[in-house]
């Protein structure tokens, strides 16, 4: 359960068993939400958890947001040191109370995404704010600190390919393009994708094969980048993605579009491109493919680590705490 960022040689790892956190969140489910929410129990810190219900289907309705809302507000007149927002549609309960300091977390969509307006008027409201990435933070007019989403680089860390490539059933004669969401999510834009690695194949000696995740274990993420030749992102907008990040603690290429903060995370990280076009995209799948080379991008990830984002996020609530409102 975890959403932060850190610094993995600076971690402390205390514990501070005083601070008891209301967690509201809209996806409960989120990999990097559980493991946040994880590591700060671990820390003795007390969380309870509000989260928006489970609709039939995967769209939430305006029904289900007032009963989180409601929910939310109720349990706010417990005995909390902080209120914790995650994302930013979970944030309108937590400003809106004048009980508890209020931190709210803003992930990507929420700002840049249709909701944004949501996120840029309870940032203000709060008193204090986490974005994910520097080009969020200008996009608010009030003060944030920059804490990206933390990796656990015991877990993802480079692997033999082969042993990977068996488990998972995946043809070790065609070259493997992952593409780390489900296809049917619209914003990380499969379809692009699907047509640059159209365009990208025939150029090749081998076949490629456009692999998909979804509903995989969060544990079992480090074989489908250990197995892959290249993780290949499209989405339209990101924040600080975390796929780029545990694809870097296993050495894994990237080719990326231009989004978030991936130019500023792969900057000097060899064998791999951030580009706009299609063609520059298909080119450069063609060339690390080609090269048939792993990165050296665990290198450049070890100042993130999952415990240094705790130990910031904890930072963050005791500022809050402290800061007189």
């Amino acid at each position: 359960m975890t959403t932060t960022q850190t610094t993995e040689s600076q971690s402390t790892t205390s514990t501070d068993p005083n601070i008891r956190v209301l967690s509201l969140v809209t996806n409960h489910r989120a990999r990097f939400y559980l493991q946040q929410i994880e590591r700060l129990r671990s820390r003795g810190i007390e969380v309870d958890i509000v989260t928006v219900p489970d609709s039939e289907g995967d769209t939430r309705r305006l029904a289900d947001y007032a009963r989180f809302y409601a929910a939310a507000l109720r349990a706010t007149r417990g005995h909390y040191d902080v209120v914790h927002a995650n994302y930013g549609l979970s944030a309108p309960p937590a400003v809106l109370q004048r009980s508890h300091p209020t931190v709210v977390s803003l992930w990507g969509s929420d700002l840049f995404g249709t909701y944004g307006s949501v996120g840029r008027w309870t940032a203000r409201l709060a008193d204090e704010v986490i974005v994910m990435s520097p080009e969020m933070a200008v996009e608010l007019t009030c003060p944030s600190h920059v804490i990206a989403h933390g990796i656990d680089l015991e877990r993802f860390r480079p692997e033999p390919q082969q042993p990977c490539q068996a488990s998972l059933g995946w043809n070790p004669a065609a070259y493997h393009v992952l593409f780390p969401y489900p296809a049917s999510r619209e914003v990380k834009n499969y379809p692009r994708a699907e047509r640059i690695v159209a365009a990208a194949e025939p150029r090749l000696e081998r076949p490629i094969e456009l692999q998909t995740v979804s509903g995989v274990a969060h544990e079992r993420m480090y074989k489908y980048m250990n197995a892959a030749d290249v993780l290949f992102l499209t989405s339209r907008r990101e924040g600080s993605p975390n796929s780029i990040k545990e694809a870097m603690a296993c050495n894994l290429p990237i080719v990326s579009v231009d989004v978030g903060d991936v130019a500023e995370r792969l900057a000097g990280v060899s064998q791999t491109a951030v580009e706009t076009t299609d063609k520059r995209l298909a080119d450069s799948l063609v060339e690390i493919l080609r090269a048939d080379e792993p990165s050296d991008g665990r290198e450049h990830i070890r100042e993130l680590s999952l415990d240094r984002q705790i130990d910031r996020l904890i930072e963050v609530y005791r500022r809050a705490i402290e800061t007189p409102t």
